[in-house]
């Protein structure tokens, strides 16, 4: 069976992991583990193990521990945090899950005191994890750092008033129950078991190692007080009582000691979900931001949810900071003192330099906040300042708040990245359209444009030769060029005028009988064409432009007349469909291929058909249709009109009939 590191070897990559903790020397093994990382070309981990004594750490070793944090980062470690009991077996675990090669740690040169003293950590890392190259660091100063922990641990171990009075009223209550339980003529063997629950309960509800062993000691001398005989003396005339005091002793120290563990377990487990929930929530949240305040105000409220400190956002515009919002954690405001001028000195000046100031620092350490930037490499974003109180963050609250921090940059810079691709993707259309319309002008302007100059060249010069019939042929034929043009120029304004919003409809309630009367009746009589109109619904009132809406049907009549032959039926027809009514232009002429159709309603897009006057049309009358009926709250379609031929139809909300009598 092959190890984790085997199998890492393999592959021919390196992973190395190094230990942080609070010694001071634990630099220097941090940087010796980023050089062999280096030298190996491998991925680099910095682990830190949080035990129960993290709670009773000072003020300086917290502050050291960042430091070394941040030490590893800057260094390219991945950072990574567990909590548990046994250091040496978490390690262990996480070097297996990991596929870890190598592991960096540091010893002391103290030597064992007696031989059974207990094992040192490298000792058993090494008894824990053989497959594993372990690489030891001399750690001179560790031994005194740790004695000196040690020591200030027996002093944080003294029990507070409160905790005392608490084991006070347990051994009360467990007493009196003991003899009401005697009284009943209970064994005395369940007497002590209700001292076993009492220094159960004393470790659940104190926060001392002491007052379970005070428990302890106090249930067996009550036990033999209270409860053996001679009752009331400490003697016992029983032997075997000897061994019940020492068992009740060694259970209760047990299942003390066991308690208190397994509480400081659950407690950590719960600030590990929590903040995970928190990582969680915080990734859910900005995924739904919209621009970059979103952002800075959902990264910031987060912040005060897992800290319940005070927070300072200050966002990014234009390469320059603003006005520091507050985010506070009590109700009924944040802290005021927060935005002076003092504050953003330090803010701006870790926005200028990237690098964290304030509270807890060396750079202006009199700051009532510690501030970070909001960054990505060089890009700030932005700065957070966390207000302190004279406190300090913890190693794990320190690196989930370098994620969040993280999330948020990585946000912004998505959201901005969307938006540049936006304005690139508008612009290019923009661009493409400016083509489209230079190339439809240049083209298809050429012809009316060189038979307007040629007919009135013509006429200038040779006028008096010309006959009646020939000069109103030749005035006939400018007067339509002419009409063709203005007509493009009012579609081209009018496409543009509403794509822009500056077309205010005069919306009025109009009958659509007619309205459609009058669009045939400003058609030019179309001699080639049968045009009809067929109503299957009467009193159908629409609110309307009128105006725009007549523009639509005589630009699908003038359409249909464009692009079919001589001889085909136009028929105009307006009908009723649940709250809409719907009016449609039909044609029987040759129909349009399949492929065009989704294509027809965009801007100069003109299609494979030729007109029946040899022109070219520029493909603003049906984009124009569209924007109309848009505007108006309705839509337009397109379907095939069988056998042959097609049939544009367009819906615009019904208007309910009251009659007043």
């Amino acid at each position: 069976m092959d190890t984790a590191a085997d199998v890492k070897k393999t592959d021919g990559q390196e992973h190395i992991l190094v230990c942080l903790s609070i010694s001071p020397s634990n630099a220097k093994i941090v940087r010796t583990a980023a050089k062999m990382a280096q030298a190996f070309g491998g991925s680099f981990t910095a682990l830190y193990v949080q035990t129960s004594d993290d709670s009773k750490m000072s003020d300086e070793d917290k502050k050291r521990l960042q430091h070394h944090i941040r030490l590893a980062e800057h260094l390219g470690a991945d950072i990574a945090m567990v909590h548990g009991t046994d250091v040496s077996y978490q390690i262990a675990e996480f070097a297996r899950l990991s596929k870890v090669t190598k592991i960096v740690i540091g010893r002391n040169g103290a030597p064992r005191r007696h031989f059974w003293s207990k094992p040192t950590l490298t000792e058993k890392l090494i008894v824990i994890a053989p497959d594993l190259d372990i690489y030891i660091i001399p750690d001179s100063d560790a031994a005194l750092k740790y004695r000196k922990n040690r020591i200030y641990i027996r002093q944080r171990v003294i029990p507070t008033l409160k905790d005392l009075l608490v084991t006070a009223a347990l051994l009360a209550v467990t007493t009196l129950a003991g003899a009401v339980l005697d009284s009943f003529g209970f064994e005395r063997e369940n007497i002590i078991t209700v001292y076993i629950l009492g220094a159960l309960l004393t470790s659940l509800f104190t926060k001392s190692y002491i007052c379970s062993i005070i428990n302890s000691l106090f249930s067996v001398i009550l036990f033999n007080f209270l409860f053996t005989e001679p009752r009331f003396t400490l003697h016992s005339f029983e032997p075997d009582y000897t061994v019940t005091f020492a068992i009740l002793l060694i259970a209760s120290l047990i299942t003390g000691t066991l308690t208190s563990k397994l509480k400081y377990n659950a407690k950590l487990s719960a600030q590990s979900a929590f903040r995970t929930k928190i990582l969680f929530d915080t990734n859910q949240l900005l995924q739904k931001a919209k621009d970059d305040n979103d952002v800075i105000n959902i990264t910031a409220s987060q912040l005060m949810k897992l800290l319940d400190r005070d927070i300072i956002a200050y966002p990014e515009t234009d390469g320059k900071i603003n006005e520091g919002v507050i985010f506070s954690s009590e109700p009924g405001g944040g802290n005021i003192s927060l935005h002076s001028q003092k504050e953003r000195e330090v803010a701006e000046w870790v926005f200028e330099n990237r690098k964290r100031a304030g509270a807890t620092t060396d750079i202006f350490k009199d700051s009532r906040c510690l501030y970070l930037s909001i960054r990505i490499n060089s890009k700030v974003f932005g700065v957070v300042g966390i207000y302190l109180g004279g406190g300090t963050l913890d190693a794990f609250e320190n690196s989930v708040l370098l994620s969040i921090l993280g999330e948020c940059a990585l946000a912004i810079e998505n959201i901005r990245n969307a938006k540049e691709k936006e304005h690139e993707a508008v612009r290019a259309k923009n661009e493409q359209l400016r083509a489209d319309l230079l190339r439809a002008i240049s083209h298809d302007l050429r012809t009316p444009l060189t038979a307007i100059s040629g007919n009135a060249g013509y006429l200038l010069s040779d006028y008096k030769k010309l006959d009646d019939n020939m000069r109103t042929q030749i005035f006939s034929d400018i007067y339509d060029d002419s009409l063709w043009l203005i007509s493009l120029v009012e579609n081209l304004l009018s496409i543009t005028r509403i794509e822009e919003g500056r077309i205010q409809p005069n919306m009025t309630y109009e009958l659509i009988d007619e309205v459609i009367e009058d669009a045939i009746r400003h058609i030019r009589k179309k001699d080639s064409h049968k045009i009809s109109v067929e109503l299957k619904d009467e009193l159908l009132l629409v609110k309307m432009d009128a105006r725009l809406i007549i523009q639509v049907i005589m630009n699908l009549v003038d359409n249909a007349v464009k692009y079919t032959p001589a001889g085909t039926k136009i028929t105009v027809s307006a009908e009723k469909r649940e709250d809409a009514a719907a009016i449609s232009v039909a044609d029987n002429g040759n129909g349009i291929p399949d492929k065009l159709k989704p294509r027809v309603f965009e801007m100069f897009f003109s299609g494979e058909n030729s007109i029946s006057d040899s022109r070219r049309s520029m493909g603003l009358g049906l984009a124009l249709c569209k924007s109309i009926v848009n505007l108006h709250g309705g839509e337009i379609t397109l379907r095939d009109n069988l056998p042959h031929g097609s049939v544009f139809t367009f819906t615009l909300p019904l208007s309910e009939v009251s009659i007043n009598e």
